[in-house]
């Protein structure tokens, strides 16, 4: 009789780690370790190839998004201040247009 079944009136045991119970399976199998790393690596690969395309298409849509709202901005701009066709006569740098109204020939700066 131990003393611990003296003492708290119950037998001991010892717990039994998942860890062992895994390797023992795995033993039973006869599991091979090298295809099973190789497998392992592959897996992991494919998903990191699988994360970098994702972020590739997901930088792809904010460029698309953001060209097609900025085009939608300088449209509305030109839309609510002036009304008529037009015709850009020169393309200034940071992003300046002078735009000449066909109807009245006032050429004026749009930013765009």
């Amino acid at each position: 009789m131990s003393s611990f079944k003296l003492v708290y009136g119950k037998p001991f045991h010892l717990p039994v780690e998942l860890e062992h119970k895994a390797v023992w399976v795995i033993k039973k199998l006869n599991m091979d370790w090298i295809v099973a790393g190789h497998k392992r690596l592959f897996e992991l690969n494919e998903m990191e190839e699988f994360r970098a395309q994702a972020y590739e298409n997901a930088k792809l849509y904010k460029k698309k998004t953001k060209r097609c709202h900025d085009k939608r901005i300088m449209l509305s701009k030109l839309k609510s201040q002036l009304s008529g066709p037009f015709e850009v006569t020169q393309v200034n740098p940071h992003g300046v247009v002078d735009v000449k109204d066909m109807k009245t020939g006032v050429t004026f700066k749009v930013n765009g």
